[in-house]
């Protein structure tokens, strides 16, 4: 269905909102339980929803797969949107769908067993054609023989769990093929699934490879996937701390600034893995990451996404953590705001919509959960609106890494400027205690015994997504410090291999007899950029101090609830800036 055209400032002022998070604040969405609260909650979350698809409809249209009752994720919304491309009024009359809904919804249905709690690959960004989305992290060796796990952690099964035992048993071994084959055909639909989306980069939060609970495995990551199915995407390991590290956010006055996660304890054993290719033109030292404190590494992490979507291939981009519900909404909900601010997606809308939107999108309506995270402190949900204070310089703007990129292909200004001042046989710059090892990359990705979804219509017109086939690296980049102390590297370069032509036989389908004119967008100067952002930061702030804000009071400790209040007093402009905010 086409995005229907809503009135510019209808249901999305400072009473919706508050409207929205009081909502927010007193149960997790459950889409089969109409929003989770009761007959008037369930009244006030389609209010909700509406809003949603009439803010969504304003730049865009889309069509909607449905998730009414939950059928297919229980805290994904009733209503998906999947975003088709950008739209004018005149093409909003005259909607041509480029997508089989109901083909798209089976090959959905085949692959949410693959994830986490059934949280599949979701595209919720559309940006240059490309498609920003969202999941939860590869489901476990458990999930897959019982969605509850029940079974699996009082049975001592694990993914993977043969792996290491030289001595099996013909029982064993025929157990195992089977695990095997399971694993093929249901991470076999997922795969199809982010080839359909065309996502090329795949962007892990977790701070481990597998997730642990009572010794055991219960969820597992691309990045350790042994039988390499996912070798063909470009894996990025960017460990980043889970909600449980926000409570020392909250008990430090809501001050980020300082703030250092302990990446030396047991869990901890995912290090940040990074493409050498992707690194060059950013100018951070991705070596230091552990000594980074919350607001540099949320910037430079927003600053690698915005690299990795503005890039000038049609490749789009996946982020997931373990549940796809904390961290995940996080980067999403900044990305968003951040290419919005830029004037570059959601033209149309004012601060207070775009507020609106990500709020209900992106945090309410897939299911974060809220009112366990404010019962323990774990405001990860504050963080990511009062964070944006951090991102309204030009260093963020993806307007501005357009314009670095013109400047002389395959160069940054910095780079350029590096060899003005240096030998020119080099154009990247090292750290010395820094070595660049290759390596030989294993084989391809397995074989997939799943069964084949077709989901072009025969005959139609065609625009493929991919404008030229890709091939796979056959080397592996990894970057280490030379000595180590340690018994593996706290920075390693992952492989980077991309989709080869043989892999991409899905395209993308427009149905029309010629391309739809896209609306160019409105590009935002830098003190433009600043504004819109600290304008959606104040409206939060105000909000939030009325509704959840005084709510959680009772909880704080005793400097962090004067520390709050004094935030909010700052953000709403009743007092002065100070340099700690």
């Amino acid at each position: 269905m086409a995005g229907a055209r809503g009135c510019p400032q209808a249901g999305t002022g400072e009473r919706a909102l508050a409207e929205l998070l009081l909502e927010f604040s007193r149960a997790q969405y459950r889409a089969k339980d109409g929003g989770g609260g009761g007959a008037g909650s369930s009244a006030k979350v389609e209010r909700i929803e509406k809003r949603c698809l009439e803010l969504f409809g304003r730049d865009y249209c889309y069509s909607l797969i449905q998730n009414v009752n939950g059928e297919i994720c229980g805290h994904y919304p009733r209503q998906i949107v999947f975003l088709e491309y950008e739209s004018t009024d005149r093409e909003r009359n005259m909607f041509e769908s480029t997508v089989q809904v109901s083909k798209l919804q089976d090959l959905i249905n085949r692959s949410k067993m693959a994830r986490c709690r059934g949280r599949f690959v979701c595209p919720v960004i559309l940006y240059k054609g490309k498609h920003v989305c969202r999941s939860a992290t590869l489901a476990g060796w458990g999930e897959l023989y019982g969605r509850t796990g029940y079974n699996y952690i009082f049975s001592g099964g694990s993914d993977d769990a043969w792996a290491d035992t030289e001595d099996l048993s013909e029982e064993d071994s025929a157990f195992r093929n089977a695990d095997s084959q399971l694993f093929d055909k249901v991470r076999g639909h997922d795969i199809k699934l982010l080839r359909y989306l065309s996502v090329r980069y795949i962007c892990d939060l977790m701070v481990e490879n597998k997730k642990v609970k009572f010794g055991l495995n219960v969820t597992s990551s691309e990045k350790v996937d042994k039988a390499q199915r996912y070798a063909d995407f470009t894996l990025l390991s960017i460990p980043y701390p889970g909600c449980e590290f926000f409570k020392e956010y909250k008990d430090r006055d809501y001050r980020a600034e300082g703030l250092v996660f302990n990446w030396k304890q047991d869990y901890v054993d995912a290090p940040l893995s990074i493409p050498v290719s992707l690194t060059r033109s950013l100018n951070i030292d991705w070596s230091e990451y552990q000594s980074w404190d919350l607001v540099q590494q949320t910037q430079n992490y927003l600053k690698l996404l915005i690299l990795l979507i503005n890039g000038d291939d049609d490749s789009g981009l996946l982020v997931h953590c373990i549940s796809g519900w904390d961290r995940t909404p996080l980067f999403v909900a900044l990305l968003r705001l951040s290419l919005w601010a830029d004037g570059l997606i959601h033209a149309s809308l004012e601060p207070a919509e775009i507020l609106y939107l990500t709020v209900a999108y992106d945090w309410f309506l897939f299911g974060h959960m809220l009112v366990d995270r404010l019962s323990k402190g774990e405001e990860i949900f504050f963080f990511c609106f009062n964070f944006l204070k951090h991102i309204t310089s030009e260093e963020f703007s993806a307007v501005k890494l357009q314009r670095r990129k013109s400047l002389l292909p395959g160069f940054t200004v910095e780079e350029i400027c590096m060899l003005k001042q240096r030998d020119r046989g080099s154009t990247t710059s090292l750290s010395s205690d820094f070595s660049l090892v290759l390596e030989s990359s294993p084989g391809a990705a397995g074989s997939f015994t799943s069964e084949a979804v077709e989901l072009m219509p025969a005959g139609a017109q065609t625009q493929a997504a991919w404008r030229k086939s890709r091939t796979s690296s056959p080397q592996t980049v990894l970057w280490s410090r030379t000595p180590q102390s340690e018994d593996r590297p706290p920075y390693q370069e992952a492989k980077s291999s991309s989709s080869s032509s043989s892999n991409h036989s899905d395209t993308f389908l427009r149905v029309g007899s010629s391309p739809l004119e896209v609306p160019k967008p409105r590009l935002v100067p830098v003190a433009g950029r600043e504004s819109r952002l600290e304008e959606v930061r104040s409206a939060f702030l105000a909000t939030y101090s009325s509704t959840i804000g005084l709510k959680a009071a009772p909880s704080s400790p005793s400097g962090a609830l004067g520390g709050l209040l004094e935030q909010f007093a700052r953000g709403v402009g009743l007092r002065g800036s100070s340099s700690t905010l």
